[in-house]
């Protein structure tokens, strides 16, 4: 297994170097200079000439980057010169909730998936696999925002039971039952359509599986349906279903930026959307390599899970 690891490695380092190097190309590709914003419209040349020395802006593209990637692997986030302080503090203060709420979600995801697999799996074709299918197609078709609009219209608008929007005044650790009303409706906003995704997968593997000759041969001789379907359809069909819950995982992060707008909830895709309008590139830069890093990192130890549940794949990548 530690073989196979390190084969990854190198792959999973090329994509952050990659990435880093786009991400900091694009960013200056985008109109406008953040000198001039810092300085004022009405800023003398003068002052706006001075900022970008300040900032660093003035020497070339490739010291610029090298700088800033020295900085970064250094732990040396920089400071934002247009929100204000330390990246690594505003970074720290909605990481957290945005691991929380990431975490909520998957949990939420994987729990759904799992149970309305293991009996959607069971269904015979027909008017009642027709219906599941269509409120699966559903789930993953509506955008984040229709069913976080929905839910804040019927849930705390209409019926009045849980909050709007904010995160639990007295934090998550102090009071749970408060906590989790606060965090039910943005964490199954988010986790609806990657439950759906991965429910449609690992219920067509659990079928594929069932249709397999040996278990034919162990239902013809008398193992009962559910023990063939836990015991035996479900680990195989576990590889197909890590995989897809990898890409999920990684796109839950995309997804809670829209969600945490919908809900006010205080995290990273608030940071990104307040960076972005103000073009505080120091900022920005640093949120999307983070995604970027955080996928990476989700793919590999999907990867990894896999290749511990499948043997085959842990010799094919040692050959």
């Amino acid at each position: 297994m530690g073989r196979y690891l390190l084969r990854r490695l190198p792959s999973a380092l090329l994509v952050l170097l990659a990435s880093s190097v786009a991400i900091f190309g694009l960013l200056r590709l985008v109109p406008g200079d953040p000198a001039t914003t810092l300085a004022g419209a009405d800023a003398p040349p003068e002052a706006v000439a001075a900022i970008r020395a300040e900032l660093g802006l003035d020497r070339p593209l490739g010291t610029q980057y090298v700088t800033w990637l020295g900085d970064v692997l250094t732990g040396d986030l920089g400071r934002s010169y247009l929100i204000g302080g330390q990246i690594a503090d505003l970074v720290r203060s909605g990481l957290v909730n945005t691991l929380v709420l990431t975490a909520a979600a998957l949990l939420l995801a994987v729990a759904g998936s799992l149970v309305t697999s293991l009996l959607w799996a069971r269904v015979e074709r027909g008017p009642l696999d027709s219906l599941l299918t269509s409120v699966n197609t559903l789930a993953l078709a509506l955008p984040t925002f229709v069913t976080g609009v929905a839910l804040v219209l019927v849930l705390g608008i209409v019926l009045r039971v849980l909050p709007t929007g904010g995160t639990p005044p007295a934090g998550f650790a102090r009071d749970p039952d408060i906590a989790v009303q606060y965090l039910l409706m943005p964490a199954v906003c988010l986790a609806l359509p990657a439950s759906a995704a991965l429910t449609r997968f690992l219920t067509e593997a659990l079928r594929t599986e069932l249709a397999a000759p040996y278990v034919t041969t162990a239902r013809a001789a008398g193992v009962r349906s559910s023990r063939l379907l836990v015991a035996h359809a479900l680990p195989a069909a576990l590889p197909t279903y890590l995989t897809v819950l990898g890409l999920q995982a990684g796109g839950l992060l995309g997804g809670a930026v829209l969600v945490e707008a919908i809900f006010s909830w205080p995290g990273l895709g608030q940071l990104a959307a307040q960076a972005i309008d103000r073009r505080d590139y120091p900022v920005v830069q640093v949120l999307l390599l983070l995604s970027v890093a955080v996928f990476v990192v989700v793919q590999l130890t999907t990867d990894v899970v896999h290749a511990w549940l499948d043997p085959r794949v842990r010799i094919g990548g040692l050959t």
